[in-house]
């Protein structure tokens, strides 16, 4: 049976559409219908001078002037204008109606009567149209206002989101790898929901948390969690919504946000991105009276001012702590701030079988092996991952996503995007895979470094050549034998290149090494207390910018006798990285040659194929590596060559 449809709904909106349709049309028939009828069907326009001869000859009977510009009148016999003879006549006269002319006329006994145009319904909308276009657009202006879309009346209101029963939901089974943060915003929920259950032992219902954290590490996600499970109003908005170029919107945004909580309590908002609005006061150019400021006083006021706002629940999400207020981070305020970290190896676990859900897998795919091998990612980056690794086996036509697809997603993630068209000459090559094999020799003498993972001379990204480790477990501190062994591993490139080839031909390929060598070095020092001279004093940078009152200024915080010997420290510890990676690569001089042989042949190797390759055993043969779907590329005529110039990368410590 055919379902029977409702009947439409009556709506003002298109009536009143309509309406002013049909009036419009309306009164451009009456004004074209008026402008004919103000001509008269049986009269005729002549030119003055006809006008004048019969005059002069007595055969005008009667006249009507109108304002003293135009003469209708009509004749006492007929008289021929062309072909047609006509009675009545119509003459525009060159200059107003003289006294001569009337004078005139009264000699000839014609009758004369003066009147003002007759005032048509053309006239009369000319008139009202501008108030009717005024009248119009306060109409539509109440009428946009009603249905919530003016900004000329709700400049000042505040733009928050109140997510309803109909949004799609997030709960806490969709987050995973921060379980602590997890307990603490479930606490929140509970005392929602049940408020006896705490407030019978004197507790109270915190003011607010500020989730803190880098940046993808999730907490927007679990904002979204918490509106999914607490059940309640969950008012949503950006920190950068409060601020306007005109002083005292914003705080007329935030007065009106807590209004809207207070008339929702028991509630939760949510403010994203809460630097945008909570940065230090007296930081910027603008003084104490600027936009920004005005707006976190009205803040800092309704979270925990002279009158209370029970019942609300301020959640708000940075990455920038060190930048936010003091007194925006008080207790009273933001009574917990719950840290929302990288996640380690269990949490990288759960967060790739979140997003590996709706995804076929196939049977080889190992997630802990992938989450161990995935160390410092975040969960935006472990679901690129996933994203990246399902798109390449749906490209190789595959029913099911196996585990090299999402080895390949992982190096296409962490080390760039393959530049398999960039042709390097031979020379170039030979150069790229001795200084890589650089690189790894001096890894693999150096024990306790972390193991290799690849070794590629295919251009990823930026990099001509990649050398990459892979941390067996998470690490949370670093020895200073790991950081000088890092150093040494990071100059392995350039000491290669210089005993291949020869100092004066060794390239800008190492540069990146370089720069970060120097930096690791440099923070030994200045951060870690790691050089004997310097001791265990952060004596940080040479210079720094500071913000006094409303001009900057320069303070410098060590002496320049302690600047030159932290100068003087990092060449040492540079200098002796340098020296050590030049002897082991000395010693190794066999193992260097048939690692870069090996790379000139394959290309790319893995741990195990460079284990065997530094022994001096053969590669097992390779599988056919299944071509992507993608549009060739057009022939060229010659290789696009290009000079070694791009820094090749290495593992950093951070």
């Amino acid at each position: 049976m055919a379902e029977r449809l409702p009947p439409p709904k009556f709506s003002w909106g298109r009536l009143s559409k309509k309406v002013a349709f049909w009036l419009i049309l309306i009164l451009i028939v009456v004004a074209s219908v008026e402008l004919t009828s103000q001509r008269r069907g049986d009269s005729q326009e002549i030119t003055y001078s006809d006008f004048a001869r019969e005059l002069d000859h007595g055969n005008v009977a009667a006249v009507e002037i109108v304002e003293g510009q135009e003469v209708n009148g009509e004749f006492k016999g007929p008289v021929r204008v062309g072909t047609r003879e006509v009675l009545r006549f119509e003459v525009l006269l060159p200059a107003q109606a003289s006294d001569a002319l009337v004078a005139k006329l009264s000699e000839q006994g014609v009758r004369i009567n003066a009147k003002r145009p007759r005032q048509g319904l053309l006239g009369v909308f000319v008139q009202l149209l501008p108030w009717l276009v005024i009248i119009g657009f306060w109409i539509f202006l109440f009428r946009q206002m009603q249905a919530g879309g003016s900004r000329a009346f709700s400049f000042g209101k505040s733009k928050a989101k109140l997510l309803t029963g109909d949004t799609p939901k997030v709960t806490f089974v969709d987050v995973a790898g921060c379980d602590e943060a997890k307990v603490e915003l479930q606490e929140i929920i509970e005392f929602l929901k049940d408020p006896q259950k705490f407030t019978r032992l004197g507790g109270r219902l915190p003011k607010g948390a500020l989730l803190v954290g880098p940046p993808g590490t999730g907490k927007t996600l679990l904002a979204r969690a918490v509106a999914g499970e607490a059940a309640r109003p969950f008012f949503s908005m950006s920190g950068s919504d409060f601020v306007e170029m005109f002083v005292g919107v914003g705080a007329s945004r935030v007065r009106d946000l807590f209004e809207q909580g207070k008339a929702h309590a028991p509630c939760i908002i949510f403010i994203d991105e809460i630097d945008a609005v909570g940065r230090h006061r007296g930081a910027g150019l603008g003084g104490g009276h600027d936009e920004r400021e005005q707006t976190l006083n009205q803040l800092l006021v309704e979270m925990d001012g002279f009158e209370s706002n029970d019942g609300v629940i301020l959640i708000a999400a940075t990455n920038r702590p060190d930048v936010l207020d003091p007194a925006l981070l008080r207790p009273g305020r933001f009574d917990r701030q719950i840290v929302v970290d990288f996640p380690d190896v269990k949490g990288r676990v759960g967060i790739l079988r979140v997003h590996t859900k709706k995804i076929p897998l196939a049977t080889d795919v190992q997630l802990d092996k992938l989450a161990k091998g995935t160390p410092g990612m975040s969960g935006a980056d472990l679901a690129n991952l996933v994203n990246e690794a399902a798109l390449l086996a749906a490209r190789r036509n595959k029913s099911q996503v196996e585990h090299n697809d999402f080895e390949e997603a992982k190096d296409k993630v962490m080390l760039g995007v393959e530049r398999r068209s960039l042709v390097l000459s031979d020379n170039e090559r030979r150069l790229v895979a001795y200084h890589e094999a650089g690189h790894a020799i001096v890894s693999l003498a150096i024990p306790g470094l972390d193991p290799l993972h690849k070794v590629t001379i295919v251009p990823r990204g930026r990099a001509l050549g990649i050398t990459s480790s892979l941390p067996e477990e998470d690490r949370h501190n670093y020895t200073k034998y790991w950081l000088e062994g890092q150093l040494a591993m990071s100059f392995g490139g350039r000491v290669a290149e210089e005993q291949v080839f020869g100092a004066d031909q060794v390239t800008t390929g190492a540069a990146s090494d370089i720069e970060r060598a120097t930096g690791l070095a440099r923070r030994m020092v200045t951060q870690f207390g790691m050089s004997e001279k310097i001791g265990a004093i952060a004596v940080g940078d040479k210079e720094q910018e500071i913000f006094l009152g409303r001009e900057f200024s320069q303070r410098r915080e060590i002496s320049e006798r302690t600047s030159e010997t932290v100068d003087e420290e990092v060449k040492r510890i540079i200098d002796s990285a340098y020296e050590r990676a030049r002897k082991i690569l000395s010693a190794q001089r066999v193992r260097l040659d048939r690692l870069a042989a090996a790379l000139l042949e394959f290309e790319t190797l893995e741990r195990e194929d460079i284990l065997l390759v530094v022994e001096g055993k053969t590669l097992p043969p390779r599988a056919a590596q299944v071509p992507l779907d993608l549009p060739a590329l057009p022939p060229t005529d010659k290789p696009a060559a290009r000079p070694v110039g791009v820094p090749s990368e290495a593992p950093s410590p951070a």
